[in-house]
């Protein structure tokens, strides 16, 4: 019988935090498959693996976000898979929770919640973007409406206020069988922002629930900062919102953007 969710834990190269994550993840209140995927095998990642009684999946050459993630994503033999990124926590209840809201919307293609900042192993409650990011999700909230493609697409309008480790895709088995990526976009940093506008645009419902069920780490070794200190960030950015706004509107966007950015430096 095919499992009901993975969590398809990324690990790339010896984070300290992986440890931590697995414990989240293998620690739910209803019990859930876990599986460990990377491109950079090691010694410190196989005994992890072993420590938790963990699978793990070696995908061969180069590390690159997309691949990593379609990967993860084919290993995963479960209706439902969450790529969950080694830096990150999860609460006790999210499967739980996530397993509450497949019953009652059988249609249900995106699940995610709200989540909470960890920097540097302190807890920030009120991040100067999560107002924000709440009022930018608030279609979403209507769930009997959330599987039609302007609602969904009218959260990812202003920007993308829904944080990617916190989000649990169904599995789209013709396309697996068709050997199509599940992940298409080429982007390094807006991969998923880009990949939501393509899901909001294909039948299924997005269910978004406002508690923090996520705990999101910002470390200076993070690809968030990594994008930051590049420019890859705002470069892709602004092709995203080419996508959805003439450009007199997504000059106007990126003026603000550009402000916010000061959020996510760790040095």
């Amino acid at each position: 019988m095919k499992a009901f969710h993975t969590f398809a834990v990324c690990a790339y190269k010896d984070s300290p935090y992986l440890e931590a994550c697995l414990r989240s993840v293998t620690g739910q209140s209803l019990p859930t498959r876990t599986i460990l995927c990377t491109s950079t095998p090691s010694l410190y990642i196989e005994r992890l693996a072993e420590r938790y009684a963990i699978p793990l999946y070696v995908r061969e050459g180069e590390s690159k976000i997309r691949e990593d993630w379609n990967f993860a994503y084919q290993m995963a033999e479960s209706d439902f898979v969450t790529i969950a990124h080694q830096d990150d926590l999860y609460g006790r209840d999210y499967v739980k929770t996530l397993a509450a809201y497949a019953r009652r919307y059988p249609d249900m293609s995106l699940f995610t919640t709200d989540h909470m900042t960890v920097r540097e192993h302190q807890l920030v409650p009120g991040e100067r973007l999560w107002l924000v990011k709440k009022l930018l999700r608030l279609p979403l909230k209507a769930h009997g409406l959330a599987h039609l493609t302007f609602v969904k697409k009218a959260a990812l309008r202003f920007g993308n206020p829904i944080c990617c480790p916190a989000c649990t895709y169904r599995k789209q088995e013709a396309r697996e069988q068709a050997g199509q990526p599940f992940f298409r976009s080429d982007f390094r940093f807006a991969l998923d922002w880009d990949h939501l506008i393509d899901m909001a645009e294909e039948p299924g419902r997005f269910i978004c629930v406002e508690k923090p069920l996520m705990f999101h780490r910002l470390h200076k070794d993070a690809a968030t900062n990594a994008c930051m200190k590049d420019h890859v960030r705002s470069r892709e950015e602004l092709q995203v919102f080419r996508r959805l706004w003439p450009e007199p509107v997504v000059a106007f966007l990126m003026r603000f953007y550009q402000k916010a950015y000061a959020s996510y430096d760790v040095g």
